[in-house]
């Protein structure tokens, strides 16, 4: 049992899935006549929800019998009725509870969008990036990202104030259905992944799902429950796959001393000391290192 810097147990997982296939994935047209918001699950949608939560509880059942779940969940009917069919695994003797979450909700692309207009727009995304791009009349994915910080700030108060009503004599699971990009952004946040990072992860399939696994020195890792082909397939890239697999035995908050591929990745080189020769000097005689 590993808990955090205030005392409140951590969970042993964190499993972010997206939701099943719906009418708007099955047909875009689908948009331009009904919000978003109330886009459905198609029947093959619901069938792959629900065997999302027969594979999920499959993963949190190999334990033993001392384990409880709590949901959360976007306001989106397809998120909300993926959450139900995955439901069906569980029991209410395992189910703290759930709470519907504003700030996961899918990417804000606008209102009732116009085919060919969306169609235009998306070319320019891609051209100008994915991360940066704000669709007209709605969000780009760094809005999507401020949100989910916020998001991500209430979730650990509700665990470090049990909130949630655990039990520390059973492990905790959180499970979050939400969306695509929505999920991306989580893990990036999560992870402190940079922006060139995101730009490589692959979309969550319909009913996918990633497990953020508790490592035996207190980090969270994909690399715990997911192999190193699953990863390759989501797009990370070797160095992010190196840094899940050093995570999955890490002591919880050395990152910062461990990881030096991030540094890496804003610097040529940095020496290791200043005594190696290789520190410019001229710094320690500039003017702007003068103190009036």
């Amino acid at each position: 049992m590993h808990r955090d810097k205030k005392g409140g147990v951590l969970p042993k997982r964190i499993i972010v899935v997206r939701h099943g296939e719906s009418q708007g994935n099955l047909d875009t047209a689908a948009y331009t006549t009904t919000p978003d918001h109330k886009i459905q699950l198609t029947p093959q949608g619901i069938t792959q929800a629900r065997l999302a939560g027969a594979r999920i509880r499959h993963v949190i059942a190999g334990d033993g019998p001392n384990w409880r779940v709590y949901f959360y969940v976007s306001p989106y009917d397809r998120t909300r009725s993926t959450l139900r069919e995955i439901g069906r695994s569980f029991s209410k003797k395992r189910v703290i509870g759930v709470r519907e979450e504003c700030r996961i909700r899918e990417q804000d692309f606008g209102n009732f969008q116009v085919q060919e207009h969306m169609n235009s727009i998306k070319e320019t995304r891609q051209r100008f990036g994915r991360f940066y791009y704000r669709f007209p009349e709605g969000e780009s994915a760094a809005d999507v990202f401020d949100r989910v910080s916020s998001f991500l700030e209430s979730l650990w108060r509700d665990i470090d104030m049990n909130r949630l009503n655990h039990d520390p004599a059973n492990d905790l699971n959180l499970i979050i259905v939400s969306h695509g990009l929505a999920s991306r952004v989580f893990l990036m946040k999560w992870f402190k992944w940079t922006v060139e990072q995101f730009e490589l992860l692959n979309n969550f399939g319909n009913s996918e799902f990633r497990v953020m696994q508790l490592g035996s020195g207190g980090e969270y890792s994909l690399a715990v429950h997911h192999t190193d082909k699953e990863l390759l397939e989501w797009g990370l890239s070797p160095d992010m796959i190196a840094d899940q697999k050093w995570r999955a035995h890490a002591s919880k908050g050395a990152w910062n001393d461990q990881s030096s591929w991030y540094l890496d990745t804003f610097f040529d080189h940095l020496p290791d000391s200043d005594d190696d020769g290789s520190v410019d000097k001229e710094d320690e005689t500039s003017p702007l290192s003068v103190h009036s």
